[in-house]
């Protein structure tokens, strides 16, 4: 059985997926925050189109309004708290200096490889779309991880942390047909509130050591054991 002999709608959401994975690696790989803001309003929005095709796939009417809800939250409010607080702390023309971006890069595509085999014998081989889209999912949330171990600014932390909310969230409305609408307004509610409370963490680190670079955090720390 090849993609091609998929459903339509079904076919629609795998590339809709494809194209989700294809936004983690801009935003691994983008040194500017407001750029890498920008590609996670559209990966949140790409989310959002790919829970409305599946709710008119026939998976559920409510999740015409997660749909819309995704939309809302993760392509227009979030990032418009992210770009407000970018530049508010005086972030919009930084340029975060990646080490070994070429590393990186092939970091997440051992990790996209990874998430094939590790999901191919789990997912029978009748079930192709499940299967694409469980290894697609598990890729972002892998590449998403991946973004918090080698990004040293705490902003595009925060966007690895979002974008594996969205690997999430993805593979909870394709493979299995949506969640239930209360479980979903919880998840967008915590989101929403983690949020804001990593928006209070920016201004309070930023007044303890003057920058959103975790890694002076680390040299912090040293100093302080030299002088015990």
């Amino acid at each position: 059985m090849n993609l091609t002999t998929l459903p339509l709608l079904q076919q629609l959401v795998l590339l809709l997926a494809a194209i989700v994975l294809f936004t983690s690696f801009v935003l691994l790989s983008q040194a500017r925050l407001v750029a890498a803001v920008h590609a996670f309003a559209g990966q949140g929005a790409l989310i959002g189109a790919a829970t409305a095709v599946v709710a008119a796939a026939g998976a559920g009417h409510h999740l015409y309004f997660s749909a819309l809800l995704t939309l809302v939250l993760k392509a227009l409010l979030i990032p418009w708290m992210l770009h407000r607080l970018v530049r508010r702390l005086e972030l919009d023309r930084h340029i975060e200096v990646i080490e070994r971006p070429a590393l990186m890069i092939m970091a997440a595509v051992a990790l996209v490889i990874f998430s094939y085999w590790l999901v191919l014998p789990i997912v029978e081989r009748e079930l192709m779309f499940t299967r694409n889209i469980v290894a697609t999912s598990l890729a972002v949330v892998l590449i998403g991880l991946l973004m918090m171990v080698f990004r040293q600014q705490a902003v595009a932390q925060v966007l690895g942390f979002m974008s594996m909310e969205n690997g999430l969230f993805l593979a909870a409305v394709s493979a299995t047909g949506g969640m239930p609408l209360v479980v979903e307004l919880g998840v967008a509610f915590d989101v929403l509130v983690a949020m804001v409370l990593f928006g209070v963490f920016f201004f309070q680190l930023r007044e303890s050591i003057d920058s959103l670079d975790v890694d002076r955090l680390d040299r912090l720390s040293e100093l302080a054991e030299e002088r015990r």
